[in-house]
């Protein structure tokens, strides 16, 4: 793996504009069909988790996770027949890598941090922009139900855009998890329609928020472990508006909040 780490310190120095393409094809394997074969296999998360292995794309994404992530293969200079068969996205831009899985550890219940747990998150490009939300306000783990999309899909994976290389996502038994958290004294914050406003609330610096499913919220089994009650409250209060947020909008919204208060 020398001759990577000596090319992605080389692209640091130099904008990708100047001379990539030509000087990536030196360091890259050529692709072949049982390589696209083994790509589009990756779509799969059982075939992800046996083999142990995922796949990235686009520049700056690849040189994101090469920070955190052991780079397996790197396809580049490719044909635009050969990018568009070998390509998992709907508009392929290239180069195209494949990563080793980590293997993290999940964090403590006891953890003195501020953690997002999610409850059975479908949408894969939701869970990459919840990562992203994470990324940006230092919360550094998150826990979800065995239920929840893979981060590590090829869809999560482009959405996180490169955030996944200082998020830890874990998968778990949330509701044992959240309740030997609870039995230790944390604050778990769920969002509800009947919670107490969040800015009149208040909130620690550390504990456990709990987004739930898109269309279902949270589940009864993970709002027995909730402590803390939080409602977004719309403006203003009185006027008609949407059913709901979208979760990773809400994210966003609860996160600003918990920090913001850290500030005053």
């Amino acid at each position: 793996m020398q001759i990577y780490d000596f090319f992605f310190k080389f692209l640091k120095k130099r904008p990708y504009a100047t001379g990539y393409s030509t000087l990536f094809s030196y360091f890259c394997i050529m692709i072949s069909k049982n390589r696209i074969k083994q790509i589009h296999s990756l779509a799969r998360r059982k075939e992800r988790e046996a083999s142990g292995l995922f796949v990235a794309e686009g520049p700056k994404l690849i040189e994101d996770l090469r920070s955190s992530f052991t780079l397996e293969a790197l396809f580049d200079d490719l044909t635009k027949d050969e990018l568009q068969k070998a390509s998992l996205q709907q508009a392929p831009q290239g180069p195209i890598a494949i990563f080793k899985l980590p293997r993290w550890q999940i964090p403590s219940p006891s953890s003195d941090e501020l953690i997002l747990a999610l409850d059975t998150i479908q949408d894969p490009g939701n869970l990459g922009t919840i990562v992203r939300v994470a990324d940006w306000f230092g919360i550094e783990n998150i826990v979800c139900t065995n239920e929840t999309a893979d981060i590590f899909s090829p869809k999560a994976v482009q959405a996180t855009m490169g955030a996944i290389a200082r998020v830890k996502v874990h998968y778990t038994d949330l509701a044992f998890w959240l309740s030997e958290a609870k039995s230790q004294g944390k604050n778990i914050y769920g969002t509800f329609l009947d919670g107490e406003n969040i800015y009149e609330k208040t909130l620690s610096d550390t504990g456990i928020i709990v987004m739930g499913n898109e269309g279902n919220g949270i589940s009864a089994s993970i709002t027995r472990e909730v402590t803390e009650r939080l409602f977004i409250p719309p403006y203003p209060s009185d006027r008609e508006t949407s059913e709901s947020l979208n979760v990773a909008m809400a994210t966003g919204i609860i996160c600003a909040e918990f920090r913001r208060r850290l500030a005053i």
